[in-house]
């Protein structure tokens, strides 16, 4: 017998015949309900399939200002912060009570924890992916020239052909020695060749493809699915965080997420920053949930 917990994880019971059996199934279980405050385990969620620059603290405080207010008619930028605080409350069990009936004080340290959960789950998995991503893209049977190591990013980006060739914009030539110099500065809208299916661009037709790369198939399930769904082998005892977060469906945050981790692995930056000018990595999320929410896109995306 197991017992099953929240984070997906199997722990073998002690059998009742052994002495002090039960102390030790409820110390296992108190200790691991302890360990993590569910607001950050909310977060950790929130980060990767709602908004993973969102500023949680500010999101709280304006939405709940607004809430109070009868102002005057919403900017865009209003109307899409309401969209994300709705989805948050939706996705933490009697948030928004908890909410109006806490201080300023009290909010701040609750949009202090959902932030935590938020930034932790993005760093473990720009971790996670640096190593097995230069896998992903070597051919198979092959190996990269020259070398790539798998716990060293400064040789990546347009420093190597394959990482260069991948992370290179649409529209341009990889062969453009511009670019491979850093003549070129790369906007966070300009989307890269990684994106497509068979890493194949067609500027004639050039929504054909467009985020189905087997590269990204790789991605998500790394993240959402299990480490072990990625090679199709069933040796994982840990439950991927879809099945732990009880996410039934792929969110249009989730895939810019993974699209966004994914761009910042092939890059040389050693932190994922949403200040960064160079991997520009927030105007390169932003554009693709952008794009993934625009209805008029969505039939061109999905046919």
């Amino acid at each position: 017998m197991f017992w099953c917990f929240a984070d997906g994880t199997q722990e073998k019971a002690v059998h009742p015949n052994f002495a002090d059996s039960n102390f030790l199934i409820v110390t296992f279980i108190t200790s691991y309900r302890t360990s993590q405050d569910p607001l950050v385990h909310h977060g950790c969620h929130f980060g990767r399939a709602v908004h993973v620059f969102c500023n949680v603290q500010t999101l709280l405080l304006n939405d709940l200002q607004a809430m109070s207010d009868d102002g005057p008619e919403e900017s865009l930028t209003a109307v899409k912060e309401q969209v994300v605080f709705q989805e948050l409350l939706q996705l933490v069990p009697s948030l928004e009570d908890r909410l109006m009936s806490s201080s300023e004080e009290e909010v701040i340290d609750i949009a202090d924890l959902i932030q935590k959960g938020a930034n932790g789950a993005r760093a473990d998995d720009t971790k996670g992916m640096k190593s097995p991503i230069i896998d992903w893209i070597t051919p198979k049977g092959q190996s990269l020239t020259p070398h790539i190591p798998h716990n060293v990013k400064s040789g990546h980006s347009f420093n190597h052909n394959r990482t260069g060739a991948l992370l290179c914009p649409t529209g341009l030539d990889w062969s453009n020695m511009e670019l491979a110099n850093g003549e070129i500065q790369v906007a966070g809208d300009q989307w890269s060749i990684f994106m497509y299916a068979n890493y194949s661009y067609d500027p004639e037709d050039p929504w054909n493809g467009l985020l189905r790369s087997g590269l990204l198939v790789l991605a998500y399930k790394h993240i959402f699915t299990s480490l072990s769904s990625v090679d199709q082998e069933p040796k994982a005892t840990h439950s991927g965080n879809a099945c732990i977060h009880r996410m039934r469906s792929m969110t249009n945050a989730s895939l810019a997420y993974v699209v966004t981790q994914a761009h910042f692995a092939l890059t040389s930056a050693q932190v994922f920053l949403h200040t960064d000018l160079v991997t520009d990595s927030e105007h390169f999320y932003t554009s693709i949930l952008e794009l993934l929410d625009d209805p008029r896109r969505k039939v061109k995306l999905t046919s």
